[in-house]
């Protein structure tokens, strides 16, 4: 009888080459310098007013009821008018909506696992579990925003939250009344201008426009591609109630894309120029005056599946489930962690693992992991000295809406500047449910701080060989 031996599995050398070199990237000086960048916005006061106005609504509701303990879930629910931001209006009422229903669906689940008194390691291993699927939902159907990090905070404020049957019930019932007001609040300006999201998209478009120069980098023509495809798909999904208008952004698009197209052996700074100075026309959204100037061919209005079946391919995809399964193994990692650590929110940690995971790729990873350590470290100073000021319901309202409404309005120029003020805002409104002293702020931090970096090795682990970081 023929004995089969089998050499041991080794690791792949160039895997590992590239985790190392993906970890000394991470350390780099070049790297947090990149991380405390600040980056130019557009169009970011609309959101942040959006998004204040719609959690001060459910606050001020919830205060004038009765159910101040109950108002941070409120809160929680009406951030979904944060996601989906700058999408055409029919696609955005899809997404937000779809986000709230997960909202309401994580708050319900974490409510019942406070209930059941399961234990804190078997809550963490749940919680990772939810977090990947968190991931696999938000990624397949290209929600933007806050991203799946929000469900699991949710879903862990409820677990901590929920004792009774009744409070599963409050809970989940204030979350959904939270959600209507968001998604009413994402809404809304859909009704003044309606056109909006495409006006944005297109003067973005003609922006990148006003960048080209005789003799550019060819990175720059690639932008101003994408920049115009992006303003195409807004365009043609703003539905059909305004083609005539959206033929005639078709129209301006054309031309640009025409004059980009020819821009390597036909640079035509003039041209660019003239359909440049549309941008500012198109950001005034009170404006009606006629775009002049301009050749392209009316397009034809592109017939698209419905949304749902447009986006259920998409759960297919390898890349995203690899970010699902990856973001529950940190979660679970980092949660564990903290919990053998002995630290009082171990779910935090899996909260900063899956945060620091959101990034488009390693760099992005880790750039987000040294910008929610930075800002989590001032953001707790900041909520100390606001719980230790000992503010009431109605002066930590006001405080949680100037915070969200500045996070909103930070988060396209950088991380850190965000996590700053949602960890400031996290903290008071845990406040609500329950007393917290200023000592919770060192808390936060501790578990940022492994949830961060687990994030990071998983990220380096799992690092594809063609990410730039590693080249």
């Amino acid at each position: 009888m023929a004995v089969m031996l089998h050499s041991p599995v080794r690791p792949d050398p160039a895997r590992l080459r590239r985790s190392r070199s993906a970890l000394a990237h991470a350390f780099a000086p070049r790297t947090w310098r990149g991380a405390v960048r600040v980056n130019p916005a557009d169009a970011t006061i609309a959101i942040g007013v959006r998004v204040g106005v719609a959690v001060a609504i459910v606050l001020v509701v919830a205060g004038l009821l009765g159910y101040e303990r109950l108002g941070g879930f409120a809160a929680l629910g009406a951030l979904v008018s944060a996601f989906a931001r700058h999408e055409p209006y029919p696609r955005m009422g899809w997404k937000v909506g779809l986000v709230g229903a997960a909202l309401v669906v994580y708050v319900l689940g974490g409510a019942l696992l406070g209930v059941a008194g399961v234990p804190v390691a078997a809550q963490i291993a749940v919680m990772a579990v939810a977090a990947g699927v968190g991931v696999w939902f938000v990624s397949s159907y290209a929600v933007s925003g806050p991203g799946p990090v929000i469900l699991i905070f949710s879903a862990s404020a409820a677990v901590g939250a929920a004792h009774t049957a009744t409070d599963v019930a409050q809970m989940t019932a204030v979350t959904a009344f939270g959600v209507v007001v968001g998604w009413l609040a994402a809404m809304a300006p859909w009704l003044l201008f309606p056109m909006g999201p495409a006006r944005l998209a297109t003067a973005r478009a003609l922006a990148s426009l006003g960048r080209l120069e005789e003799q550019c980098d060819p990175a720059d023509v690639e932008a101003a591609q994408a920049s115009i495809a992006k303003a195409r798909h807004t365009v043609e999904h703003s539905g059909r109630r305004h083609r005539r208008y959206g033929d005639t952004l078709g129209r301006l698009l054309d031309d640009a894309a025409a004059l980009v197209d020819r821009w390597a052996h036909e640079p035509d700074p003039a041209s660019a120029r003239a359909l440049a100075r549309h941008e500012s026309e198109l950001r005034t959204l009170m404006s009606r005056r006629e775009l002049r100037g301009f050749t392209g061919s009316a397009p034809q209005l592109t017939s698209h599946s419905g949304f749902l079946a447009e986006h259920a391919p998409r759960f297919r995809l390898a890349e995203i489930k690899v970010a699902a399964l990856r973001t529950a193994v940190a979660g679970a990692v980092a949660g564990w962690a903290a919990y053998a650590f002995g630290f009082d929110h171990p779910l935090w940690a899996s909260m900063g693992a899956m945060a620091t995971l959101q990034g488009v790729d390693y760099t992005h990873t880790v750039h987000r992991g040294i910008q929610r350590l930075l800002g989590n470290v001032v953001g707790a100073v900041l909520a100390a000295a606001l719980i230790a000021a000992s503010l009431g319901y109605w002066e930590a309202v006001v405080a949680v809406v100037i915070l969200q409404a500045a996070a909103e309005m930070l988060v396209a120029r950088n991380y850190a500047l965000t996590s700053i003020t949602v960890t400031a805002m996290a903290l008071l409104l845990v406040g609500f449910g329950s007393p917290v002293t200023p000592e919770i702020a060192v808390s936060r931090v501790a578990d940022t701080l492994v949830g961060v970096a687990i994030g990071i090795v998983v990220a380096a682990l799992s690092v594809a060989g063609t990410d730039r970081a590693v080249r």
